[in-house]
Order: structure tokens, then sequence, then C-alpha cells
């Protein structure tokens, strides 16, 4: 028989925890090993049971399910939190996902959607940690995640560029390094590399004072890099660290060349993954990080300024001695109805697109707003599952297959009309 999925239910109202356990009590493959009445008992009970996902109440009177989650996630990293509550606002659901919830249930909802949520949450939170304990080597013939305790560690740099704003850049850095960390394993970090105008810290939800590369740089040159790294990135809750633009533009003048390759460089020595959202426009700094890239994630957009731009910008990477097969083409929002064609644009550029990501204005603008990434609060959209085979392809894995957009699942009738 199969392992069984083990679920502890908090939530403070009697009746609500009676109705769950009876009803997940006709799932064959789940088991409910415990119900919790408060925040505080569902850290003992959790620490004892170790359940492998927590059905958490947001609403409760002596610590609610957002603080609970918070300190699930230290003291037992293996169970999963799948939040349930009455509201649905934006900022519920974006303060949970910063808390490390994975899932986020509005009640009323059907049996369907919650034996769902919870079978989803739990496959992917075994193939994180079967990723993990696996560990491959790193794209490029590096060594594995294990090797840094040896100082042998070699990650990947990956650099996404656009001779053209406007195209998703950011936004694909955020969500391809969540991929990358949540999906697949690997230890992630995020530069921001639009050091005049960054943006990566409001797309989540970060803006800490002190903490940039702008604080970094001067540190490394003088003093040790593995204590200065761990003063300055910020680990962010969906599983990436992150290193922060400078708070005001003119502090960008302090960052130089040398500057962001030695900065980068200790990226490297910590992490699978070094993911870099440069600027859209040439110059010293933003040369340095191309050139100290592995790969070059160039992205385009059905528009014709756009694709103009790329020719330009390939003709460039051709005189700075770019292989091809360091600069990879991503199309942004592929199936866009603009009256160009993909065969259109690879016909004008002089080459094939290597990547594409659909369009999904809806998912994209509405995770932007609430500082969440869309990988995390949408999943299994189309937008989020062609982000995850561009982290499978950066990373050396396996890339699966595209699959066809999901149809949306019937209405069922609501079992639960209670808070």
């Amino acid at each position: 028989m199969a392992d069984q999925i083990r679920v502890l239910i908090v939530d403070d109202i009697p009746e609500t925890r009676d109705h769950l356990t009876k009803l997940l009590g006709f799932e064959s493959d789940i088991e409910v090993v415990g119900s919790a009445a408060s925040g505080s008992e569902s850290l003992t009970m959790a620490s004892d049971l170790t359940p492998d996902v927590v059905l958490m109440d947001i609403n409760m009177p002596d610590m609610d399910g957002i603080a609970a989650t918070e300190k699930l996630s230290s003291q037992v990293p293996t169970a999963a939190v799948v939040m349930m509550s009455v509201q649905g606002e934006a900022d519920y659901l974006r303060r949970s996902m910063l808390a490390g919830a994975r899932e986020f249930l509005v009640k009323p909802f059907s049996s369907d959607e919650l034996t769902a949520s919870i079978r989803q949450v739990y496959t992917r939170e075994r193939e994180k940690i079967s990723r993990m304990v696996a560990m491959p080597a790193a794209p490029g013939g590096g060594a594995p995640s294990a090797a840094a305790e040896d100082g042998g560690h070699d990650g990947h740099v990956v650099a996404i560029f656009s001779p053209k704003g406007g195209v998703g850049r950011t936004t694909v850095a955020v969500n391809l390094a969540v991929a990358a960390a949540t999906e697949l394993g690997k230890s992630v970090v995020l530069m921001d590399g639009s050091f005049q105008f960054g943006d990566v810290g409001v797309l989540l939800n970060l803006n800490p004072k002190n903490k940039s590369i702008a604080d970094l740089v001067p540190e490394l040159e003088a003093g040790d890099p593995e204590l200065s790294l761990d003063t300055f990135v910020i680990n962010h809750s969906a599983g990436i660290r992150v290193l922060l633009a400078p708070p005001s533009p003119e502090m960008a003048e302090l960052i130089t060349p040398a500057g962001v390759k030695r900065v980068i460089d200790a990226l490297r020595r910590n992490h699978d993954l070094v993911i870099v959202d440069c600027t859209s426009w040439f110059n010293e700094t933003t040369l340095s990080i191309l050139d100290s890239a592995d790969v070059v994630l160039t992205m385009l957009s059905l528009e014709i300024t756009s694709i103009k731009n790329m020719r330009l910008f390939l003709e460039v990477a051709d005189q700075l001695g770019y292989e091809q097969s360091k600069v990879k083409l991503v199309l942004n929002r592929a199936d866009s109805s603009l009256g160009i064609r993909v065969a259109d644009v690879e016909s004008s550029i002089g080459r094939k697109v290597d990547h594409t990501i659909v369009s999904d204005g809806r998912s994209v603008v509405y995770a932007l707003n609430r500082g969440v990434p869309f990988f995390l609060s949408n999943r299994e959209a189309q937008v989020s599952q062609d982000v995850l085979r561009l982290a499978q392809a950066v990373s050396g894995e396996r890339v699966a297959a595209p699959r066809e957009e999901p149809r949306k699942a019937a209405q069922k009738k609501s079992l639960f009309s209670f808070r």
C-alpha cells in the first residue's frame, strides 16, 4: 500500500475540526493524525506527530495561522502548510505565502478542492526533498551542493537581460528563482543587477535598509566574503536568497565592474544557481555581469521594437565573442495575438527561439501587485509551468514536455459554510 499522507488539522472551532476529520477519513491515502484547537497547540503537536501536511486556519485567538506557520517553517520544516480562511483578500494570501504556506483555500471550499490541495502539496514536497537528497551535479561540470563544505562548490550563473524594457524581465527572474528553489531543490540567490531602479525587492515585498549590493561590495573588498554574504543577502520565505539593488539611484555609482565580478564570484561559491536580473541598457557593470554569466537568457516579446533591439544585441554579443550556446532567446507572451508570429521573429533575427512563455496577464499582474511570485500563488497555471521548464533547462534538469492548459474544474457544491 502506498504511503499515507499524514495530516494535522488546526482550527479553533470544534465542529470544523470534526467535519474535516470525517471528510478526510473517506480518503484511503490520507490519515488525520491529530487536531489542534490553537496555533500554539499546533506547534507542540506538529513536533510530536511530524505530519506531512498541516491544515491551518488563519483566524485563531491565541496565535493566528500566519504566526504559527512562520514558527512551523523553522521548527518542523517537513510539514507543508495549507492555509484556510474565509478572507480571500490579497493581503491574507500574500502574508500566508510569505510565512511559508504552500496553498491557500478560501472557505467555503469543496471536498475535491481540499483533497486535491493536500495531495498536490504532499507530492511537491516529496519531490523537492528527493531532489535535495539526490542533488545532481551543477551544469557545466560543477560539483554537487555538498561540495560547498569542502570549498569546491562552483554554482551556475544565469544573467537575464533584455535590450528593451517592458518585456517582463524582472518578473521572469523572480519566478525562475522561486521555481528552481521550490521545485528543483537548488540553493538559489537572486541578485538585482538593475542598480539604479531595481524592482526585485518590490516583487518580493522586501525593503530592508543597509542590505544591498552597494553595502556588500566594500565589505568584500575589505573582509571575509562568507561573513559579508550572510550579513547582506536576505533569506526570503519562498526558499531563495536575495541581494537587492541600492535603495537610491545615486548609490549605483559606487558599484564598479570589478566589484560586480567579485560579488558574483562570491555568490557562485555559495549557491547552486545565481540568477542576475540585469538592466535594459549596456554599461560597464552590465557587461561585467554578462561576461561572468554561464548563460544569458535574453528576453523579447512579439513587438517590432523588441525584435529590432534583439537583432542589434545579437550582433553585439557576436562582437563580444559570446558563443551562441551562451545566449539563449526567451520569447515572453509568446501566444499574444499581435499580428507577429514566432516564425516571423526567428526569420527576422536569424536564429531559433530557445524558450517560450505564455501570456497570462491576470495571474502575473495580480501576483505582482500582492508582492507574491505567481509561481507560488498559481503554481498550476501554464505560465508557471513554462517558467518551471525554463528553470529545468538552466539547472541542467530533465525538461518535461509541455502540457496542455488544464481545463477548469467543474464547480462543486460547497461542503463548508462555516467560518
